[in-house]
């Protein structure tokens, strides 16, 4: 029994494995399928995007279920022992989370094909069936955070064998961190679309949506430089969309068609987030014996004094025909972009100054300040999860 536990302590679980690739499919779903909406339209339910992305939930839903199922009927009693038990099931508590969103994401599916088909072509990322969708993807996402966690802390103190795996499920929370922040980013597209970065309400936003998970992936992941690698993963992960998708050919299904598109359209080129992440953890690293609603309050002001300090000006220069190539990624529009929208004109939506201005990004360091000590003390928390 001993040798049982010790090599499941050194090895990385298959479910584990399973619920990486899970989010890891959604995530790239969810941009090929936003690139499929500018680019075609939308033409069927059963596209590859839309397959990628419910593969998610599919593949959550039968590995959690089988874990919970194995845990409570089996006889393996070191998967017992590493269980918590939830309405009369057992099974690791991740596991619970996962199946949970994967339910949620299958359930989204004939919801959101109705919305279009009583609504037509939406373009909000924001709707209801979305709104679900999005969050058991979430809820996926989470899961598998606390499944490698409860390994990553079992592993930790357990021999060498036990300190390479930890290390190895620390690399791979990490990149589900850099995936969490890319999902928080694509929640928020809405709000960040460069035309408006000259305003408050995408610093406000931005504020809402990262620090909590920046907070969140430093404090349970013990890596002294772990929200700089979770903006980088979110970085690359952007940069590879937009080099990757126009490579492949595209025309719109839908009309009006205002611009013409012969290749599929990517997204934004990334919000400069790893230079606020970056400063978060050096100002956490000179911070560790500060109480967390110290470290919280300054945080804020951190963050959105280093974004702003950056994204400000690096927005004016993707306004610029220097930004018109493929790298940067302002030479793409939707077919539905007109020649007088903001996009190709290059132009920013009603941009603030003054103290309008001011009292928004006084706002967006508040709301920073709180996501970070929530994500500080949630983050502390998970560190502790064992099952």
């Amino acid at each position: 029994m001993p040798q049982t536990a010790a090599r499941s302590t050194a090895t990385i679980p298959w479910y584990v494995w399973c619920g990486v690739v899970a989010v890891t499919s959604a995530s790239i779903g969810g941009v090929w399928d936003v690139s499929w909406h500018r680019s075609i339209g939308r033409d069927s339910f059963w596209t590859a995007a839309h397959m990628a992305i419910y593969a998610c939930g599919v593949l959550a839903a039968i590995a959690c279920g089988y874990l919970i199922f194995a845990t409570t009927f089996g006889s393996s009693e070191y998967l017992k022992r590493i269980s918590v038990k939830v309405l009369g099931f057992r099974a690791p508590l991740g596991a619970f989370f996962a199946a949970w969103g994967g339910i949620a994401m299958l359930t989204s599916a004939p919801f959101d094909n109705w919305w279009h088909a009583a609504y037509g072509l939406d373009v909000k990322i924001v709707s209801p069936p979305h709104t679900l969708l999005i969050l058991g993807i979430r809820g996926v996402a989470v899961g598998v955070l606390f499944l490698i966690l409860a390994a990553m802390n079992r592993a930790n103190g357990a021999g060498a064998a036990g300190e390479r795996s930890f290390h190895s499920l620390q690399r791979l929370f990490l990149y589900m961190g850099g995936l969490i922040i890319s999902g928080q980013m694509f929640f928020l597209m809405e709000y960040t679309w460069y035309p408006l970065l000259h305003g408050a309400t995408a610093y406000v936003a931005m504020a809402i949506g990262i620090p909590v998970a920046l907070a969140m992936i430093s404090r349970a992941s013990q890596h002294r430089w772990a929200a700089t690698i979770a903006a980088s993963v979110y970085t690359v992960y952007i940069i590879a969309e937009i080099l990757i998708l126009p490579l492949f050919p595209a025309q719109p299904k839908l009309g009006p068609v205002y611009f013409p598109v012969t290749h599929m359209v990517p997204g934004n080129f990334p919000i400069l987030v790893v230079a606020p992440a970056l400063a978060l953890d050096l100002f956490w690293k000179r911070t560790r014996s500060w109480r967390s609603w110290q470290v919280a309050l300054l945080s804020g002001l951190v963050f959105v004094a280093v974004l702003v300090a950056v994204e400000w000006p690096f927005a004016s220069f993707l306004m610029t025909p220097a930004a018109a190539n493929r790298f940067f990624g302002t030479i793409y529009f939707d077919y539905t972009e007109p020649s007088w929208g903001v996009d190709r004109l290059r132009q920013f939506w009603e941009p603030q100054h003054g103290i309008a201005l001011f009292r928004g990004l006084a706002i967006a360091a508040i709301c920073g300040s709180i996501g970070t000590w929530i994500g500080l003390g949630f983050g502390g928390w998970m560190r502790k999860v064992q099952r």
